[in-house]
């Protein structure tokens, strides 16, 4: 059945235990592996049990609910809601927090079910996403005295994150800040933290190149893990596979066609205005597939000479000009994904899944 998304079980596998080498001969001995990407796929979270990562991490509780058994302990990324503690105590070992409100509602439902719960408190170095601003020292001092206190709640550790929305990048400057803000606390708690929290693929450049400030031993690897690359400037990794996951599409159309509309041009089915440009007459083939399911911009042909023109919510426009042979209806053409690809098929429920290795 198409559109299916085909994913190499092995090249995952052989991915982790890449990475894992890698962090491992810097120091990192903590890796989580983050699986929101693919939604928590079954089989894939599997494989990555065949990898020596300490956590699995996902951003929702609906994914970390799906896991399979596992000694590996539960990360949850995104900031629990003070709403949602009972079920982030029940299903998560430890989350990441920066409100003082949200660990109180922690460690009351940890008290209610038994259980402790851990945490790992967030510092913004400047990306403007989650976590105490690295400037208010007062705040985040008085946070860790309040996640040291709380009866139900073991104060794990500290974390940053950068690049996801601001796009900072990480740098020796900011991460010494972080380590410096590190060993304020454990100077204030009076003991080590035993989980630094380093951010994400984006710091694997300066790791690769030895900068990483020693201290630091998690990162948090999700894009690197699936698509092969670092996020600071997008490069392919070394020894990585960079197409654990392809996406593959039925053609349903193959005409000869302008390549500029006919007619008063007004706004499309999402209230956008497109531009084209006139490059004459075609041959551009529909898929079924559209944006309802994914990102157009998400999209990378593999087959030569094939070229995304845009999307509807239901097809998928191609011109295939250039191509090899001469494609009809029922032809499978193949993608590669970028990051946002992935994501957006994987939440699709009208992609299918297939798996090899």
């Amino acid at each position: 059945m198409y559109p299916r998304l085909v994913i190499d079980l092995e090249k995952l596998r052989q991915n982790g235990q890449a990475l894992c080498r890698m962090a491992q001969a810097a120091g990192v001995d903590q890796v989580a592996f983050v699986t929101k990407v693919f939604c928590a796929d079954g089989a894939m979270v599997k494989a990555l049990l065949d990898t020596p990562c300490a956590y699995l991490a996902d951003s929702r509780i609906e994914n970390l609910r799906r896991y399979p058994e596992t000694d590996r302990k539960k990360l949850l990324l995104r900031l629990p809601m003070p709403s949602q503690a009972e079920e982030v105590v029940r299903w998560a070992d430890l989350s990441l927090n920066s409100e003082a409100v949200t660990l109180r509602a922690l460690d009351a439902a940890a008290g209610k079910l038994g259980r402790r719960h851990g945490v790992v408190l967030m510092i913004d170095l400047g990306d403007l996403r989650e976590g105490m601003f690295f400037r208010n020292e007062a705040e985040i001092l008085s946070t860790a005295d309040l996640a040291e206190q709380l009866p139900n709640l073991d104060l794990l550790g500290v974390g940053f994150n950068v690049t996801c929305y601001g796009s900072v990048l990480p740098t020796e400057e900011n991460t010494g800040v972080f380590l410096a803000i590190k060993e304020k606390i454990e100077g204030r708690l009076g003991r080590s933290l035993p989980l630094i929290s380093g951010g994400n693929s984006s710091s694997l450049y300066l790791m690769r190149q030895g900068r990483l400030p020693k201290g630091i031993n998690n990162l948090r690897l999700g894009e690197s893990l699936v698509l092969g690359r670092e996020t600071a400037y997008g490069q392919d990794l070394e020894g990585l596979h960079q197409d654990v996951v392809t996406l593959e599409v039925e053609l349903v159309e193959v005409k000869r066609k302008p390549s500029y509309p006919v007619g008063t041009i007004g706004v499309n089915a999402f209230g956008e205005k497109p531009r084209f440009e006139d490059h004459g007459v075609r041959l551009r083939a529909i898929a079924a597939i559209g944006r309802q399911d994914m990102e157009v911009d998400g999209l990378i042909p593999l087959d030569p000479g094939v070229s995304v023109v845009g999307a509807s919510s239901d097809h998928l426009i191609l011109d295939m000009t250039e191509a090899e042979g001469i494609p009809r209806p029922g032809d499978v053409v193949s993608f590669k994904l970028t990051y946002a690809g992935v994501l957006r098929a994987f939440t699709s429920s009208y992609v299918e899944r297939t798996y090899r290795g």
